[in-house]
């Protein structure tokens, strides 16, 4: 038997204004408790749900997407090769806490990948033709037309760290700065004097920052930056092991290397290791990520810890609160939503 709601004395169905009544809530507070968003109140939430039983609402999910022009879906997308994504643990991690998040709610999670022209062009078309309530990108260059383009079309949107420093979209991040700062103060507290920094695509905010902490956690210990030991590893394993070789190059007597990535630090320990080069003994190493590679490297990997599954929740919570008004921040004219989370050092024996 399908139930499609109770009904009232007039034998009609219970409608969402009568609940908000009922709790003394607005309709939009209803919307979100139905929604799933976080971002009520429990008092709030309680009554909510107990007008929900009292009055016996049933949300008829079909018809609701139809009358608000919703598809009961958002897409998660990643305008990155495929490749990276399967390689890199931190979209792994970003997808659980956004699943996790979404399995309360009664949305659709769409995984898209956006790394070439061609399936950007086709993501374009999809999005134009508005099949998804929200969009979640992850990994945001920043000349990336994406976001741009969500704006245009009036497309609620949450990003994974921001373009820049004025970013115009509703983000979450970790604190790139502190961490990179971090990793560097531990290899100065431990004694070490040439320090190297194999840093990430820098058109990543994320990684610029990183930069910047690691410069300024220098100087602050009355070191000169020596711009000849940064050099970008494109966050691969093989952008670690060329970046590590033209290190050992450049400066053979250098002892410590911080790296923007888990994945660069594990290209960086094999040129290590291949040179002759004993971790920690010779050369101190710390990653970024905390991912399961930091754990499983030997000698086990110090690194900085990001909250990716926080991140990745914190990220859809953003991005229902959007849906629930239906109107993207941008168009609001609202202060834009920019969550920082902290990272904290883990340290280990590779340091």
């Amino acid at each position: 038997m399908v139930v499609h709601g109770a009904r009232g004395r007039s034998g009609r169905r219970p409608t969402l204004e009568e609940v908000a009544a009922r709790a003394g809530v607005g309709r939009g507070t209803v919307s979100r408790v139905i929604n799933g968003s976080p971002r009520v109140s429990d008092a709030t939430r309680a009554a909510v749900e107990a007008a929900v039983a009292e009055l016996g609402y049933v949300p008829n999910t079909a018809a609701r997407a139809l009358a608000a022009n919703r598809t009961d879906a958002i897409a998660l997308v990643v305008p990155e090769p495929e490749t990276r994504f399967f390689a890199e643990p931190y979209f792994s991690d970003m997808l659980r806490g956004v699943g996790a998040a979404l399995s309360d709610t009664e949305m659709q999670l769409l995984l898209i990948f956006a790394g070439s022209d061609r399936e950007r062009r086709r993501l374009a078309q999809y999005l134009a033709a508005h099949r998804v309530d929200g969009v979640l990108l992850v990994s945001v260059h920043a000349d990336d037309p994406l976001p741009d383009l969500l704006s245009q079309l009036e497309i609620p949107a949450v990003i994974s760290g921001r373009r820049s420093a004025d970013e115009t979209l509703p983000s979450v991040d970790s604190d790139n700065y502190g961490g990179g700062r971090a990793a560097v103060e531990h290899l100065l507290d431990r004694g070490c004097r040439t320090i190297a920094h194999i840093a990430g695509r820098l058109d990543v905010f994320g990684a610029q920052r990183r930069v910047d902490g690691y410069r300024d956690a220098l100087r602050d210990a009355g070191r000169e930056v020596d711009e000849e030991l940064i050099l970008t590893g494109d966050f691969t394993e093989a952008g670690g092991r060329r970046a590590m070789t033209e290190l050992l190059a450049r400066r053979p007597a250098l002892d410590a290397v911080f790296a923007g990535s888990d994945v660069m630090a594990a290209g960086a320990r094999q040129v290590l290791r291949e040179a002759g080069r004993r971790t920690p003994d010779d050369v101190a190493l710390v990653g970024y990520d905390d991912s399961a590679i930091a754990r499983h490297m030997d000698p086990p990997l110090t690194s900085v810890r990001q909250p990716i599954e926080d991140m990745g929740r914190a990220m859809l919570d953003l991005l229902l609160d959007e849906i629930a008004d239906r109107r993207p921040a941008v168009s609001r004219g609202l202060d834009k939503r920019q969550l920082v989370l902290p990272a904290t050092l883990v340290e280990r024996d590779s340091s």
